[in-house]
């Protein structure tokens, strides 16, 4: 299938001809260089141009929030990274930034104002059901009605930032049929990827925790994972391949479940 060209805003062009968008979209790194997630952000985008949304992108000029580097214990580099960025936030005169990322979203939103860095931060999740709820994104739709679908709950917008509802309020809006794991909301298991773990090797001697919560998943008999976070997806995705059930089980981010119920 021959991929669509989308014409993506960029913030130094628009700054160069005098003009302003409403947000900034923050694509994160996992959204410029791991080719699943770029999925992830292309869904995300044509729903931002479906709802004719006033946003841009930084393209080249965007770069690591730095929350790996804080979490692996480099406080210099974190900071560097961070106070490069809001110097080049400020130069843009940005206020409202959309994350698709709970990582991005939670240090841009809890630790950029210990460094002067204080902006209105949106997770992508709370902006699609509040679209949802003033009526300007309907996604009434046949195409998951009744389709069992988990939902596995990033602990960086779960126990980090209190995101439950928007999550299950967009997913019931696609008439699905929600089927909880055991461990849910904030007693969620997490898949195994944060605190930078996953850029290192498990420990031995324990089952590893991907493979658990993947387990938790499969427990519900459904046929999709719904996730929010690439990290996530990364490791539900190589649970589901260790199980051997990538053929029969769908690992999908609630953007993309959106950008495929509107058929875009």
């Amino acid at each position: 299938m021959e991929k669509v060209k989308i014409d993506v805003p960029v913030m130094a062009e628009l700054h160069a001809k005098g003009e302003k968008p409403e947000y900034l979209f923050w694509v994160g790194c996992a959204g410029a260089f791991d080719d699943r997630y770029k999925k992830v952000v292309r869904a995300f985008v044509k729903i931002l141009h479906y709802l004719k949304v006033s946003y841009a992108v930084l393209g080249k000029e965007e770069s690591c929030t730095g929350d790996p580097a804080r979490r692996a214990g480099n406080e210099m580099l974190f900071q560097m990274q961070a106070l490069r960025n809001i110097e080049l936030f400020n130069a843009y005169g940005i206020d409202k930034i959309i994350t698709i990322c709970p990582h991005c979203y939670n240090i841009f939103r809890n630790e950029y104002p210990d460094l002067g860095g204080n902006y209105t931060v949106i997770n992508y999740l709370q902006f699609l059901e509040k679209c949802i709820n003033d009526g300007t994104l309907n996604i009434k739709s046949e195409l998951f009605k009744n389709k069992r679908v988990t939902y596995h709950d990033p602990c960086y917008l779960g126990r980090g930032n209190n995101i439950y509802q928007e999550p299950r309020q967009i997913l019931n809006a696609l008439s699905v049929e929600l089927a909880e794991m055991k461990r849910n909301r904030s007693f969620a298991l997490c898949c195994g990827a944060g605190g930078a773990q996953m850029f290192k090797e498990a420990e031995k001697g324990n089952k590893e925790v991907f493979i658990e919560r993947t387990e938790d998943a499969l427990e519900t008999g459904t046929a999709i994972i719904a996730t929010a976070c690439p990290f996530c997806m990364t490791m539900l995705t190589d649970g589901l391949k260790y199980k051997n059930k990538e053929e029969e089980i769908k690992n999908l981010d609630i953007a993309e479940l959106i950008a495929q119920a509107l058929n875009l």
